[in-house]
């Protein structure tokens, strides 16, 4: 896993915003532009506009409406990693929407907040972001996982990479679709923590996927009870 990176009014994280309201994009402008560590170093107001922009601009973070007149900001996320794969997307929406959470967090995002929220908790979530970690809350995440549980049919297709898990990867991947830190990965497998993370990154690299939260909602596909009964074995 990468350091965490740090940022200062010096070398400040470069932020790309979509959405197609003039009145929300120069908002949030002013709002992050008034950070000494934070400028905004350009917009679209849609998912094409968006393409062609934001990727010249090498921003360290991009804020994406969800909703867009000519797509949705959850394609144009996938879309921008591809082409700057060190990219931190957070994705702003007005709606609570599960769907859209799990397509966002399969897109690679690294959050997802309501436009409702206040503008100093959005300065603090591009921060986070920015640093390389996940703005998606564990109650969220959690609930997202109930809900995938217990209602098989919204699911995505079960990846032919699980197949490829061994079976310690697989309990460690069903241990975090249970919310479990690699400390408590490690304390119910009897494992050390080192050791829990260089399997999290093996795992990772064989489902294709760089973040822990991806994983999670995988996890939920294997058919695990969540009870941890299983996952005892040395």
């Amino acid at each position: 896993m990468a350091e965490a990176r740090t940022f200062s009014e010096q070398d400040p994280i470069r932020v790309f915003l979509l959405d197609d309201h003039e009145v929300v994009r120069r908002g949030l402008a002013d709002l992050l532009d008034s950070e000494p560590d934070i400028t905004v170093v350009g917009d679209a107001d849609t998912a094409e506009h968006a393409l062609v922009r934001g990727p010249a601009l090498r921003p360290h973070v991009a804020v994406l409406d969800v909703r867009l007149p000519d797509g949705d900001g959850i394609t144009v996320c996938r879309d921008l990693r591809d082409r700057v794969p060190e990219l931190a997307c957070l994705m702003l929406t007005s709606f609570d929407d599960e769907d859209a959470l799990l397509d966002a967090i399969m897109a690679g995002a690294s959050g997802y907040v309501l436009k409702q929220i206040k503008g100093s908790d959005l300065v603090s979530a591009v921060r986070t972001v920015a640093s390389g970690q996940s703005m998606l809350d564990p109650a969220t995440t959690a609930r997202l996982m109930r809900s995938l549980r217990a209602d098989p049919e919204r699911e995505p297709e079960l990846p032919p990479e699980l197949a490829g898990l061994s079976p310690r990867e697989r309990d460690i991947l069903a241990l975090i679709g249970d919310g479990l830190t690699n400390r408590e990965i490690g304390g119910r497998l009897y494992l050390s923590e080192k050791t829990v993370k260089n399997h999290i990154s093996r795992l990772l690299a064989k489902l294709g996927v760089q973040r822990r939260v991806q994983a999670a909602v995988l996890a939920s596909q294997l058919g695990t009870s969540g009870s941890g009964e299983q996952h005892t074995t040395r």
